[in-house]
């Protein structure tokens, strides 16, 4: 081979064009970088607020877009809201001021005539049925306990109208009304009593009387009384006023009742004394005219009259229900229209792959945001309005913590149940019916 041949260049590798940088000499681009594989790549890790926080958002989103609607929805929330607060207040007043006189007694045990089926009605019981239970030796002491209605004449415009009266031994300890401990002492003269303080405005200016003038007489039944100091204890529907005396004042009023006839026996045991074990064997010995209740059982007797045996307990209980039926429609028909006029953009976010189940999410979100935004406004109001008709009223109506959590979670519960008939709207999202 000669030194001609040896300088020739190679041929260029067949396929190459000649602007090619193996034929131009150029420098060849250094290749890409190889993509990683599925296994070389980090998993974005799943946050869980996403799957409530993303929905949520577009929920209030949508809401915030219809004021109008929103404001609509929220006070359908909030009426339901106060309409279910004002009507579990009134059954939670009614049950408090039925059991409040029970509710003071400071016994162990109490002896109620079988027959009895509330307080303010009672039937009487043998008064030797005392000294019969005085004979166990766990029993410290057992007090009768007399109830009668009667007439107050008001000392102002002199207007009649019914009061109860309550006569005890005021030393036995077995009541504990407040204000009662500074007036005992006046209490033991004849012909004293303690009016009740919470009573209804009708029977008239007592306390303010009372202030100006000091102790003052007024008529009670047929007898001329004098009115010593001020208790506690309220308003019931059985009952308007309530009066305390002793028990030889009560027998002065009440000159129809026999002394051997009681409506009550207070029972308070020796200290250490096992309280079932003494209610045993008081019925063991007691005749079948007394009924003995253990401890608060005589103040769930007296509620469950007024729950189960009169209309009022299920009147308030309904009135609940019908305000959360009430509120549930506002919502489902809030829903539902909104999810209606929004039914283009459902399905283009279908056909972008969101799923049913992050709609549906989305639908529930927008509910409970109602339930949230509905409910804060309808406490406020509710409280306001507890204080307003419990001056109006004297009924113990008073805001308390489990009774608010109680109702949210009603109106939660309600809201959720709207949002969940408002998805079935959501099968109409197809995309190929909506494009």
């Amino acid at each position: 081979m000669n030194a001609h041949s040896r300088s020739l260049p190679a041929p260029p590798p067949p396929g190459l064009l000649p602007w090619a940088p193996e034929l131009t000499g150029d420098d060849a681009p250094p290749p890409p970088p190889a993509s990683p594989g599925p296994e070389a790549r980090a998993p974005r890790r799943f946050r869980p607020g996403e799957a409530l926080w993303l929905p949520a958002r577009l929920a209030w989103r949508q809401l915030r877009a219809e004021r109008a609607r929103l404001f609509s929805a929220i006070a359908g929330v909030m009426f339901a809201c106060v309409l279910v607060f004002m009507q579990l207040g009134f059954r939670a007043a009614l049950f408090d001021s039925a059991t409040a006189l029970l509710g003071s007694f400071r016994a162990d045990i109490t002896l109620m005539h079988p027959l009895t089926t509330v307080s303010f009605k009672p039937e009487t019981l043998p008064r030797v049925r005392v000294s019969q239970a005085l004979a166990l030796p766990e029993v410290a002491q057992a007090v009768p306990v007399y109830l009668a209605p009667a007439t107050w004449r008001n000392p102002v415009d002199g207007t009649r109208r019914p009061v109860q009266l309550i006569g005890f031994d005021l030393e036995a300890g077995v009541m504990d009304f407040p204000g009662l401990a500074p007036v005992v002492e006046a209490l033991k003269r004849p012909d004293t009593l303690a009016f009740d303080l919470r009573s209804r405005p009708e029977f008239g200016p007592v306390p303010k009387l009372l202030a100006e003038r000091g102790p003052f007489e007024v008529q009670v039944g047929s007898r001329l009384m004098q009115v010593t100091g001020l208790i506690e204890i309220g308003p019931s529907f059985g009952a308007d006023g309530n009066v305390v005396m002793s028990e030889v004042n009560f027998r002065r009023v009440v000159k129809e009742r026999l002394a051997s006839q009681v409506d009550l026996v207070a029972i308070r045991l020796v200290p250490g004394a096992d309280r079932a074990q003494a209610a045993a064997r008081l019925r063991a010995i007691l005749p079948p005219d007394v009924r003995v209740f253990n401890g608060r059982e005589l103040v769930q007797h007296e509620r469950d009259y007024w729950e189960t045996a009169t209309p009022i307990g299920f009147i308030f209980m309904f009135g609940s229900i019908m305000g959360l039926i009430v509120g549930m429609v506002i919502v489902y028909q809030i829903l539902f229209s909104d999810i209606a006029s929004h039914l283009k953009e459902y399905a283009t976010l279908k056909a972008m792959g969101y799923s049913n189940l992050y709609l549906g999410r989305a639908v529930l979100s927008a509910a409970l945001i109602l339930a949230v935004l509905g409910f804060l406004p309808g406490f406020v109001l509710s409280a306001l309005l507890y204080d307003f008709v419990g001056k109006g009223t004297f009924l113990p109506l008073a805001m308390d913590a489990g009774r608010a959590l109680g109702v949210f979670a009603m109106i939660f519960t309600m809201c959720a149940a709207a949002g969940l008939l408002a998805m079935r709207k959501l099968r109409d999202a197809n995309p190929a019916d909506m494009f």
